[in-house]
């Protein structure tokens, strides 16, 4: 019997594996070198701005999308427990500690102790597991204790052996006493609700709405129950030993109708209310441990998982999802295909068959049995449905596919694809498929795919294949375009073409084929081009390209409803052309699956409207296209954080995420409550998010900083911003969020001002101004000084001038005094020569006549004669001349010789002569003639005259007469 049980046991754990979809959502880790935290996570809650909350080993740990930030408690304890109250109070529970955490006037989460308000024999208490808030106050739970707060006091309350749960549902309070069952809160007393008895000595672990009048509760050994007013019983399911198995945390509800449960050792599980298991999420579908403490989903359906180590977002409301066919290899797929209720995926490892039966309209939901394809093992590289038939291209061959079995076609020569000629009453009798080396010819008769052989003619690698106007169009990745003419009986190749450069593509390489609208289109590394038949060349497409831009493409594939799909650069997009706009159509991105295509191969396969599958690297992508266009979530930005630094203080928060006014937490800053900064302080850092958690890669944010800023910024994806070196001045920063839907929030406000540095206020400013009046004042008397003392200069320099003038005149005069001076001395000079001669003419006629007069006696002599004779001797001795002369000398040069016989009495009348002669500048020999003496009597005369004057001989007798009648 216990191995009976053991195989029963191992068969529940089979089945409850086998139930899960296909489609696994996006699974995203934390882990604890992410938020810098303690492992282990024990409870989740979120506030009205979205921002979650974690109670977890080293702390409350909060996170808004983008930024964690840890709180320590004062004594660095344990948090158990976490709760958000209305009006924003972030109740935690610890070891020995109760609080709350709220923030300060900057934004800044801080924690306030209510341990002083525990009665004091109370006050040393063992972890916080539960907190509840309802109507009458906020319940932290101890295994020993219930700690009641409320308006007018703290209230204790005791079990009878241990309390092992408590929790709130629809307002009301629930708690589990081991001694005695489930309880309720009643008017401050504990009514019992179902005995101990009941649970077969198990811990209860959540307590939920099943139905009106039900309850959903769930143990943590022995699995569910329901309870009533007059009924409790054990709600049975196929599933029970695995609950008891894994054991069950925590139970949440996810919609109206499922639940999630949160396990010791199973992971996570969502079951209905019948107790069938939809869906299991454990390490095998991506968790980071099986170990889930606590669960939690948020606003936007998606499942926090608390972890034994670490924390998983599961994006359960996401319309993408994962498909794995082999969840321990995670291989890359290459083609898909849906047919007779069959999902076909090509990998690298063969093909994959999955039932599809009784699944609804989206089939990521099918149920996951898939299974290998016989005879399919290696490459498979496409799958195409001809003529009712499954066709498989492999790196061996070609595959004819019926539900879990391949029939071979032919080997031998790795196959591309197939393109079927013009269809004929629904099918082709005639298939071309691209292989390795050319193209082969298949032929469909009575069910069956026969070989035809080569098509002579081409022996290229031809990846590319479309049928048009009785052509055959194939891209090579190297050579161009090639188009092929084909021969009656489709077995030679009659004609062919090859477009490259010279036929108006932008180049040979990096062509891809594709028939869309039934035309011929290139997708190439310049954007898209087009076959025109009139040129008989490829041009620019101005219809795509002014759509799809030029752009690198590699891959566009046309749906049913006539919408473009494409991959460009490894990031994924469709045009959907039922657009309401007034464009026209719609461009929508997937940047969440950006980097996970197959390079070089890639496939998109738009099924319908609900069911869009594209190749991975790991596993196949699954798009409910309509879901994702419908699930316009609000979406919200939250500003985080601001910090500031500059000389006195570095990184220094400012605002810590949170608005608050008069106590409350507010949406928005209070239009009162602007911040100044000092002018050191003019460096900001702003971080940014937006709590749609499950759409992070989607999101991108422009901000503007009114007052610097003139224009909102370009959209990016990065959520922090920095201002450096700001001046003073009056600042609104703005910051708002969008996804890749075209979603907009509502944008957040942060107003601060940056005040004036001392050398930059109104005071100094005065001080400026009067400063540049007194400067100005200065440099007009400055101007004034300077041009008085310029027109003093002017009025000095025209009298030098004039002075200088009247100087010229008097040396002009000088000059012509002295020039009449020297004309007079020269004219005295002659003068004097004359009497000179005249003297000598007349010493010499006496000489003449004196032996005349010597030869006859006195007696005789002529009375004429002796009269001649005394008038020449009279002529000798006559001072008329000199007297003529000596006033005539003292007028040109200034009485000289009246001042000269002033100064020295002593002086005769042949001293005067001779001082006079010097006085003309004459030479020795020059006053010999004049005086009629010899030149040594000259010398001797001056000898005398320097005797008389008392000078000595070392003087100039010249300069010393010049000085001495100055």
């Amino acid at each position: 019997m216990k191995y009976f049980y053991s195989l029963l046991l191992t068969v529940f754990c089979l089945l409850s594996y086998a139930q899960n979809p296909i489609g696994i959502p996006q699974i995203t880790t934390y882990e604890s070198v992410d938020y810098k935290g303690g492992s282990q996570n024990w409870d989740i809650d979120q506030d009205k701005n979205g921002i979650l909350y974690f109670a977890n080993n080293e702390g409350l740990l909060t996170f808004d999308g983008r930024h964690w930030k840890l709180y320590p408690l004062p004594h660095n304890t344990i948090v158990r427990s976490v709760k958000i109250a209305e009006d924003g109070k972030i109740y935690v529970g610890a070891q020995d500690e109760i609080g709350y955490f709220f923030p300060d006037k900057s934004g800044v989460l801080k924690f306030h102790s209510l341990q002083d308000q525990i009665p004091e024999k109370d006050r040393h208490f063992s972890d916080i597991w539960n907190i509840a808030i309802t109507s009458d106050g906020v319940f932290y739970r101890t295994t020993d204790r219930i700690f009641h707060f409320k308006t007018d006091g703290v209230k204790v309350y005791k079990p009878s052996h241990l309390w092992e749960y408590m929790g709130e549902n629809d307002g009301k309070l629930y708690a589990h006493d081991s001694g005695k069952g489930l309880l309720v809160f009643n008017n401050g007393n504990w009514d019992v609700l179902a005995p101990q008895s009941h649970f077969l000595q198990d811990i209860i672990t959540s307590v939920l709405d099943y139905s009106k009048d039900t309850l959903l509760v769930s143990t943590l050994k022995n699995g569910l129950y329901l309870m009533g007013s007059n009924f409790f019983l054990k709600k049975q399911t196929r599933y029970d030993e695995v609950f008891k198995r894994d054991r069950i945390y925590n139970l949440i509800k996810v919609n109206p109708h499922w639940y999630a449960i949160a396990t010791y050792s199973g992971g996570c599980y969502i079951i209905d209310k019948s107790g069938n298991i939809i869906q299991q999420f454990s390490s095998k579908e991506g968790l980071y441990k099986d170990n889930v403490r606590r669960i939690f989903l948020d606003r936007n359906k998606n499942l926090w998982l608390g972890l034994n180590e670490g924390i998983n977002l599961i994006a359960f409301d996401n319309a993408v999802k994962y498909i794995y066919p082999d969840r321990d290899k995670q291989i890359s797929s290459y083609a898909t295909l849906i047919h007779d209720k069959t999902l076909y995926i090509g990998t690298t490892n063969g093909v994959f068959s999955n039932d599809l039966s009784g699944t609804g309209s989206d089939l990521s939901y099918a149920k996951q049995n898939f299974k290998v394809v016989s005879n399919s093992s290696g490459q498979i590289w496409s799958l195409r449905e001809l003529n009712g038939q499954v066709l498989a291209g492999t790196e061996d061959g070609a595959l004819k596919v019926e539900k879990n079995n391949g029939k071979l076609i032919y080997n031998g020569i790795g196959t591309w694809l197939f393109e079927p000629f013009a269809p004929i009453s629904g099918f082709s009798t005639d298939i071309i498929a691209g292989t390795y080396r050319g193209l082969q010819l298949l032929s469909f008769n009575n069910s069956n795919f026969s070989n035809e052989g080569s098509i002579n003619g081409i022996e290229e690698a031809l990846r590319f294949v479309v049928f048009k106007d009785n052509a055959i169009w194939a891209s090579h990745p190297y050579r161009g375009i090639y188009r092929f003419k084909l021969s009656t009986d489709k077995k030679r190749i009659v004609k062919t073409e090859i477009f490259t450069e010279k036929n108006g593509l932008p180049s040979s390489l990096g062509n891809y084929i594709t028939k869309i609208k039934n035309r011929i289109f290139v997708a190439s590394l310049n954007g898209i081009f087009e076959f025109d038949a009139n040129t008989q060349k490829f041009k620019k497409s101005e219809w795509l390209n002014s759509i799809m831009k030029n752009k690198v493409y590699h891959y566009l594939k046309e749906d049913k409803f006539g919408n473009i799909w494409f991959i460009s650069n490894k990031k994924v997009g469709v045009v959907d052309f039922r657009s309401k706009n007034k464009s026209g159509y719609t461009i929508v991105d997937f940047p969440e699956l950006n980097s996970q295509v197959v390079a070089g191969f890639e496939n998109i396969y738009p099924y319908d409207n609900e069911n869009v599958f594209i190749g991975a690297t790991k596993g196949l992508i699954h798009i409910n296209y309509k879901q994702y266009t419908q699930n316009i979530k609000p979406i919200r930005v939250t500003l985080s954080s601001v910090q500031v630094s500059g000389k006195s203080k570095i990184d220094s928060a400012i605002y810590g995420g949170y608005f608050v006014s008069k106590g409350e937490i507010e949406q928005k800053q209070n239009v009162d409550s602007s911040i100044e900064l000092d002018k050191e302080l003019n460096s900001l850092h702003f971080e940014y998010s937006s709590t749609l958690y499950e759409q992070q890669n989607n999101i991108e944010f422009s901000f503007q900083l009114i007052g610097f800023d003139k224009a909102w910024s370009e959209w990016s994806s990065k959520s922090e911003k920095d201002y450096t070196n700001l001046p003073h001045g009056e600042y609104t920063f703005k910051v708002k969020a969008r996804n890749n839907l075209g979603n907009e929030s509502e944008p957040v406000l942060f107003s601060f001002t940056i005040t004036p540095a001392w050398y930059e206020t109104v005071w100094i400013f005065i001080f400026y101004f009067l400063c540049l009046c007194g400067i100005i004042y200065l440099i007009i008397r400055r101007q004034k000084q300077k041009y008085q003392k310029q027109q003093e200069f002017l009025k000095l320099e025209h009298q030098r001038q004039i002075e200088h003038n009247e100087k010229e005149i008097v040396k002009l005069r000088n000059e012509n005094l002295e020039a009449e001076v020297n004309f007079k001395n020269k004219e005295l000079a002659t003068t004097s020569m004359h009497l000179v001669q005249k003297s000598k003419l007349l010493s010499k006629i006496k000489t003449e006549l004196m032996p005349l007069v010597k030869l006859d006696s006195s007696k005789e002599q002529p009375d004429d004669l002796k009269k001649v004779i005394k008038l020449l001797n009279e002529a000798e001795k006559g001072d008329e001349d000199w007297e003529h002369f000596s006033i005539h000398f003292d007028q040109v040069h200034s009485n000289f010789l009246a001042k000269l016989k002033e100064k020295v009495p002593a002086l005769s009348s042949n001293d005067l002569k001779l001082c006079a002669y010097l006085k003309m500048n004459l030479t020795s020999k020059e006053i010999a003639q004049l005086i009629s003496i010899t030149v040594r009597a000259v010398e001797v005369s001056r000898y005398r005259l320097r005797k008389k004057l008392n000078i000595p001989s070392e003087t100039n007798l010249f300069d010393y007469l010049i000085e001495i009648t100055s």
